[in-house]
């Protein structure tokens, strides 16, 4: 599997498609580092991650180590089009079932929140861990955790890779489709 990621390394040093779909299938820890050390070349193609089944957190995990597009392959071909056309003006692009559930119930507003829940929800958008929060803002743990209960509930949104998604959905750096 690696083998065939060294392929695709070796052919991107000597000719930079604009778009290139790698498999989750090569393994996900494989396809993680792999857009890590991507980011090494000075230039990268827009990388589409596709793939069988995908976790939220696994989509989180893949657009923050580089990927622009997150699909599964049992997309038809109208979602492909749409996530290759976007992915190649250089915006993010995921297929909403991936956070169906998750994704922020339009009713909520940020301002909903107060300015501690706001500071609590940018840190966990960034991929913060609860303690890292706490250390950064002078809290405790479990106040971050009352601080999130708070969020999920004023925002309909289950779960921290719900609230990063919708936090990026919200900024426009990433495209759901249905």
């Amino acid at each position: 599997m690696v083998d065939s990621l060294d392929l695709a390394t070796m052919l991107l040093r000597r000719r930079t498609p604009d778009i290139m779909v790698i498999d989750k299938g090569l393994g996900m820890h494989c396809v993680l580092e792999w857009l890590n050390n991507m980011r090494l070349l000075p230039t990268m193609p827009a990388i589409v991650v596709w793939g069988v089944s995908m976790t939220e957190a696994e989509a989180l995990r893949l657009l923050q180590s580089g990927a622009k597009g997150i699909v599964r392959k049992t997309a038809n071909l109208e979602a492909l089009l749409a996530c290759f056309r976007t992915v190649a003006t250089g915006r993010s692009w995921m297929e909403d079932s991936v956070f169906r559930d998750s994704i922020r119930s339009e009713r909520y507003e940020r301002s909903d929140l107060t300015a501690r829940e706001q500071q609590v929800l940018e840190l966990v958008e960034q991929g913060f861990k609860n303690k890292e929060i706490a250390m950064e803002l002078g809290i405790r743990p479990g106040t971050v955790k009352i601080h999130l209960k708070h969020i999920f509930e004023k925002t309909g949104v289950r779960g921290r890779y719900g609230l990063a998604i919708s936090g990026l959905k919200e900024k426009g750096m990433v495209s759901l489709a249905n």
